[in-house]
């Protein structure tokens, strides 16, 4: 899946154009973008700034990177994720004990959803908390497979793999703001400053 190093050049801004164009004519065929693809231009359409990692060394390297731009060094992170625990154990993360002192969340999601750039995350990855009560600040660990088409096809994917228990409190986020940049597209839904460190896996 080579696509996401070409994303940030001129390539999705060409296809972009291509898409517009009023020169094809209304009676051609809508142009159809690989998933990859249209997962990122609409997940950077709805505020989410994306790192693509080639390998775990990229992922904890534009991790630091998030860190030290935000200067988060001495803040608190929530990781409810054991496994994620485990694996970030060498980033020299100051881990929260208690979700009121952290500054920012690390988690995984469900799937990333191409059609409307969104994440779709369950009771696995924040257990039975709302949205509204875990940090401001997210950073979300994925992988490309993790990338499909729409909503329904996510459900249906999180039903085949958990077939003994069906994960709850099943959600999407797709407002991802800076704290003075809601407005009412994102009015009673919870807006997030949202990093995704997404891994080629395929």
């Amino acid at each position: 899946m080579s696509l996401f190093r070409k994303l940030f050049g001129s390539k999705s801004e060409r296809v972009r154009e291509e898409l517009k164009s009023e020169e094809r004519g209304k009676y051609m065929p809508e142009i159809k973008l690989p998933i990859d693809e249209k997962f990122t231009i609409n997940f950077k359409a709805n505020g989410g700034k994306f790192l693509y990692c080639e390998d775990l060394n990229e992922v904890y390297q534009n991790l630091q990177f998030i860190v030290d731009e935000n200067k988060w060094h001495d803040k608190k992170v929530l990781i409810l994720d054991d496994n994620l625990k485990a694996k970030f154990k060498n980033s020299n993360l100051n881990t929260a004990l208690r979700l009121s002192e952290s500054t920012f969340f690390i988690t995984t999601c469900e799937n990333l959803i191409a059609n409307d750039g969104s994440l779709l995350i369950s009771s696995k990855q924040i257990f039975e908390k709302k949205l509204t009560e875990l940090p401001f600040n997210f950073i979300v660990f994925a992988t490309t497979s993790q990338i499909v088409e729409n909503i329904g096809e996510g459900l249906r994917g999180i039903k085949s793999k958990n077939r003994q228990k069906i994960p709850t409190n099943i959600t999407t986020i797709k407002h991802f703001k800076s704290g003075d940049e809601k407005d009412f597209l994102s009015y009673g839904s919870s807006a997030k400053n949202l990093y995704l460190l997404l891994l080629e896996d395929l």
